[in-house]
């Protein structure tokens, strides 16, 4: 067979029964040796030979979880080239890590070098069979604890649902060894900028705040990508379905994007997230609270359940409340199993997640709270309970502006600690050099420093009320003191335990 040919079939010839599933793939590149990377590998390893042609490996630095994957196909056809460089030859197919930015030159290097480039999420809905369910979530902050709140609903109205992505198994694990009828995907900014063919079933999109700019090079390419959903849903629509789109239209850039998106004769039935309402009479499409519940609301108002009965805490898990509920009754699942199943959803770890209390202080380990939004977030989930809130870690650089006014606003004291300490100090208006173990007042509140985690939760502690919350909600990578923000959460858990004589009860 030709080059020719082989492209011929690549573009024509899709296997019966599954959404996009070339019977040649042909020359296969897969760049990046993360969790996804491995298994685009093992994936197409057991291809060779067969639907694909060969497999080449961009493999990046060497280290030794990289050198023991690819040691463990030694003797195979497969061609692995350690170091990020320039990629040589032609391919048919490019599957890209969501770790190499589309801004960089390697992923220039291999676009350039290939026919079709897809992240390993869109090429598992490829793969993944013609009849099954996929609903996709993404934001900043919250697609994980909806991702699994909807998984959970699936799951509890009786249908075999799996989450994907960013939590759960690897996509195209999932789809290769033990298939689902519906796939909830977490998906990043980093695997959208790279969607091609993936075409939901429903979609949420929730807030969109400043996050991996880094990595997409401004802001205004982060919201591209996030934005690249509505792409996706067309895709469904042109397919001949009729998908649902979930929008936070309490988030200004999300209503914007989605209100440009409907006015451009979107295709889609739109259920738009509200902020509370006073009454449910007369509301169509939308999602909302309105006296003490959550109702979503298509042709009629459906009441769901009391907001007080969510184990979940705050204002923005009533939206993530909301987003899964109205994904869940998209996709078919029973409005009555899934009222019952939203009170029985337990808080995620390190996401605002109750780890015990002593002397009447409850402790919160929001880890995850990696960013000033995340943070902003955690700290009004709280009112009107007084919170002591423990900032610090590894500086974003971020700007700290809105989150001093969030704290001075519903915050006893808040305890700078770690690398990021003097920014944050002299941000609430205290000395960079603050003495560790001390405090101040400042702005209305008490602004204290200590050089660990585990000095400032002592601090924390000792500053803190009976009645208070005492909160982990850094607004900072963990990676001054420890390898990720679960170990971190897990430091403090252990220790407001161990030495703090926190339970639960």
């Amino acid at each position: 067979m030709n080059a020719a040919e082989t492209h011929h079939r690549t573009d024509t010839e899709l296997i019966p029964g599954k959404k996009h599933a070339p019977a040649h793939l042909g020359r296969v590149l897969v760049v990046g040796l993360g969790k996804s990377g491995k298994a685009a590998v093992e994936y197409c390893a057991v291809l060779l030979g067969d639907r694909v042609e060969s497999l080449t490996v961009s493999a990046g630095k060497r280290n030794p979880d990289a050198e023991a994957f690819v040691a463990s196909y030694e003797g195979s056809a497969i061609d692995f080239r350690f170091e990020y460089e320039d990629i040589r030859g032609h391919f048919d197919l490019c599957i890209v890590s969501p770790g190499v930015p589309d801004i960089s030159g390697l992923y220039a290097s291999a676009k350039a070098a290939s026919d079709d480039m897809v992240s390993e999420l869109e090429f598992a809905w490829r793969e993944s069979d013609a009849d099954s369910i996929w609903i996709a979530i993404t934001d900043t902050n919250g697609k994980t604890t909806t991702t699994s709140l909807a998984t959970h609903l699936c799951v509890s109205a009786g249908m075999r649902a799996h989450a994907v992505g960013n939590i759960g198994e690897v996509a195209l694990t999932q789809v290769w060894k033990s298939p689902v009828d519906v796939y909830v995907a977490e998906i990043s900014s980093f695997q959208l900028a790279t969607t091609r063919l993936f075409a939901p079933d429903a979609a949420v999109l929730l807030n969109i705040t400043p996050d991996h700019i880094a990595w997409h090079g401004s802001m205004e390419r982060y919201i591209e990508a996030k934005a690249r959903i509505f792409a996706c849903l067309d895709d469904a629509a042109r397919a001949g379905k009729h998908p649902t789109a979930i929008l936070d239209f309490t988030n200004d850039i999300v209503r914007e994007l989605g209100e440009s998106w409907i006015a451009r004769g979107a295709d889609a039935r739109i259920i738009r997230l509200l902020a509370p309402c006073e009454s449910a009479d007369g509301l169509r499409n939308c999602a909302f609270r309105a006296e003490g519940s959550l109702w979503v609301a298509g042709e009629e108002p459906l009441r769901l359940c009391a907001a007080d009965d969510l184990q979940i805490a705050g204002p923005h898990n009533v939206l993530n409340a909301l987003a899964a509920a109205a994904a869940a009754l998209a996709v078919g699942a029973d409005p009555g199993v899934v009222a019952r199943a939203l009170t029985t959803f337990a808080p995620l770890e390190h996401r605002i997640e109750p780890c015990g209390a002593s002397c009447g202080i409850s402790f919160y380990n929001d880890s995850k709270g990696t960013n000033v939004d995340a943070t902003l977030v955690a700290v009004g989930a709280f009112a009107p309970r007084p919170v002591v809130c423990l900032l610090g870690g590894h500086d974003k650089g971020t700007d700290l502006t809105p989150l001093v006014q969030a704290c001075r606003a519903a915050c006893r004291a808040v305890v700078c600690f770690g690398e990021a300490a003097a920014r944050f100090l002299e941000a609430f208006g205290a000395p960079a050099d603050l003495e560790p173990g001390t405090f101040l007042e400042a702005g209305g509140i008490r602004v204290a420093a200590a050089e660990h985690l585990k000095d400032a939760t002592l601090l924390g502690f000792a500053l803190a009320e009976e009645g208070d919350v005492l909160l982990l909600s850094p607004a900072c990578s963990s990676f001054d003191e420890f390898t990720g923000y679960e170990e971190r959460g897990r430091v403090f858990k252990d220790f407001v335990r161990d030495e703090l004589g926190a339970h639960v009860g």
